[in-house]
């Protein structure tokens, strides 16, 4: 019997963060991520909030918080180092009860080596700043998410979901 492989849908990815309450997607989307933008622009209770710079994100997003709405931050873990600063002084320094889903480039599933150093410093760059993460790599994780959402909003501080493959 062969083995089915595995998927992570857009839609299913979506379908959480409604359950969550997410009202905005602060993201910088990307050539890998067609099947997430098409999701979150057909979705209309989600607006979707582009941005030039990931560094721009978590300031755009404690906007939005201090707005009443309720934000997810959407970045790649190359993303995610560029808008270090930013993180350091707004998501953490104000204890700031975001979600940031960052799509783990060089994410090795088979226990490989990491060969992309992008994706071999992402672990220890979180764990280094205290942020608590999971990892999302099919469907069948996406409750994950919402986990991550309450224990962001619990904390009062900053959580990753780490997502580890490309939306389908």
């Amino acid at each position: 019997m062969a083995e089915v492989a595995s998927s992570l849908r857009a839609e299913g990815v979506v379908d959480e963060l409604k359950k969550c309450g997410v009202t905005h997607v602060v993201w910088l989307p990307d050539t890998e991520s067609k099947y997430m933008y098409d999701a979150i622009q057909a979705e209309p209770g989600i607006t979707l909030v582009p941005i030039c710079r990931e560094g721009e994100g978590p300031a755009i997003c404690l906007g939005l918080l201090m707005g009443g709405k309720s934000p997810v931050l959407l970045i790649q873990n190359t993303g995610f180092f560029e808008s270090g600063d930013a993180i350091r002084g707004i998501c953490l320094d104000m204890d700031l009860p975001l979600l940031m889903m960052i799509g783990y480039r060089g994410y090795e599933p088979s226990g490989k080596p990491m060969i992309d150093s992008a994706g071999a410093f992402t672990e220890p760059m979180l764990k280094t700043w205290g942020i608590p993460y999971h990892l999302v790599d099919d469907d069948s994780h996406t409750p994950r998410i919402g986990q991550a959402f309450a224990e962001a909003r619990e904390k009062s501080h900053p959580v990753a979901v780490l997502i580890g493959r490309e939306y389908q």
